[in-house]
């Protein structure tokens, strides 16, 4: 369980890692630079945006549903062409999006925040089958939305608040009740960023600021964690064949001048061999 590089271009904010299962194939952004970045046997791959883009989930072999500071995208790997399927905060210059994952049953979970982490400014959506609609508001920094394998919760998470919450989910996979919270990373001032769920419905957190991928249990216990050579790690997918591969993206944003001469790794993207299998990412039904 010792990470390697994975990629060795430097992300500022890299997010949104996303293992692709038709193609065996990592896709992952560098939010503030606003880029879509893969690799393939073909070698490294990126797209340019016109504004931020922070999250993905899988339609067909051919194509991304992408999720930008405006809206949700169809994206076509093969030539780069776009086409929205539906506008998100799109009225609003100051939100961006942020954290994101496809759910159970064909939808798409996803946080918005201010351009400058402002305060409260961000919410939580869910795009299912054309529909957006407002789950969760007045959250500074949306991270850590993943699913249980047994389709019964959704997790997320506020950054600046630091504690794991919770949600039951209905057979339609809307939110069941008010969310509970798991875990309280606060009083041991740990940021929980992104998350996935293995196969055994372990919650893996990447922690910014803490050289980490710290795992749960279901019931919110400490396990064990993956340590990596970068502080800011940002978000955990399970990947490869066999889906005991976890990647891991990083960021050098926030990081004090001269920072990179000790941490030569911060920004780059992990991988790592690990003990459990991880969850096949579900399809996103567009």
């Amino acid at each position: 369980m010792t990470p390697r590089v994975y990629d060795d271009r430097r992300c500022r904010l890299g997010e949104g890692a996303l293992w692709h299962p038709e193609r065996q194939q990592l896709f992952w952004f560098d939010i503030t630079a606003r880029k879509l970045l893969t690799r393939s046997a073909a070698g490294p791959q990126e797209w340019e945006w016109d504004e931020p883009v922070s999250a993905a989930g899988w339609i067909d072999r051919e194509t991304l549903m992408v999720v930008s500071a405006s809206g949700f995208w169809r994206f076509a790997i093969a030539d780069g062409s776009r086409d929205l399927l539906a506008p998100l905060e799109a009225d609003d210059p100051l939100t961006r999006s942020n954290d994101g994952r496809a759910d159970p049953v064909g939808g798409f979970w996803v946080g918005t925040m201010g351009l400058d982490a402002d305060p409260e400014a961000g919410a939580v959506y869910r795009y299912f089958r054309g529909e957006v609609r407002k789950l969760f508001e007045g959250v500074t920094i949306p991270n850590s939305i993943c699913f249980s394998p047994d389709r019964d919760f959704a997790y997320f998470t506020d950054t600046a608040v630091g504690v794991l919450w919770r949600q039951r989910l209905d057979r339609a996979g809307w939110p069941s009740g008010r969310p509970e919270a798991l875990v309280d990373f606060g009083p041991v001032g740990l940021a929980p960023d992104g998350a996935v769920c293995d196969a055994q419905g372990n919650i893996w957190i990447a922690q910014w600021g803490a050289w980490r991928v710290a795992c749960h249990a279901p019931d919110g216990q400490f396990r064990q964690a993956l340590q990596v050579s970068a502080a800011h790690t940002t978000c955990p997918a399970f990947g490869g064949p066999d889906l005991r591969h976890m990647f891991v993206t990083s960021a050098t944003q926030g990081l004090p001048d001269g920072a990179l001469d000790h941490q030569p790794g911060g920004g780059l993207t992990w991988v790592a061999e690990m003990p459990v299998r991880g969850q096949r990412e579900h399809r996103v039904v567009p």
